[in-house]
């Protein structure tokens, strides 16, 4: 009985050195890196810690049959459907920088490098106008 214990916990010894080896020597690719770093910026720019943190205020508040909009009138507060327009716009923006990037690579062929680079600020400004829109949507 004691050499069967024994061995379960030299075996479950093994398998947990074994797994923190390859957990420790794992690479991942560069594309996911750089997919969890964006990721990460986008919602850590967007709010996203004050909305974990934070209770955020809902816009439409739905009581009985009517739908009650509400506004604080503190500047500190802040909605959850403001934040997640500021982490969709800030995606935009990004993908506009990445295809706008990736328009380098086509030299030579210089209609396919224009409609990306065209695609890509197309939609730098469009995540710049939401952004600056959800901001004077709030001073006013």
């Amino acid at each position: 009985m004691v050499s069967w214990i024994e061995r379960k916990i030299s075996s479950l010894a093994f398998f947990m050195q074994k797994a923190y080896w390859k957990i420790v020597t794992t690479k991942p690719s560069m594309f996911v890196v750089a997919v969890l770093a964006v990721a990460t910026s986008v919602f850590l720019l967007g709010g996203g810690v004050y909305d974990l943190l934070e209770k955020p205020l809902l816009a439409i508040i739905s009581t009985g049959g009517r739908i009650v909009v509400y506004y604080p009138y503190d500047l500190n507060a802040q909605f959850l459907v403001e934040s997640m327009i500021v982490m969709i716009a800030y995606a935009i923006g990004v993908v506009g920088l990445i295809l706008t990037y990736q328009s380098t690579k086509y030299v030579y062929r210089p209609r396919q490098a224009f409609i990306l680079l065209l695609v890509g600020c197309i939609l730098i400004i469009i995540s710049y106008i939401f952004t600056e829109q959800s901001l004077l949507a709030r001073w006013a």
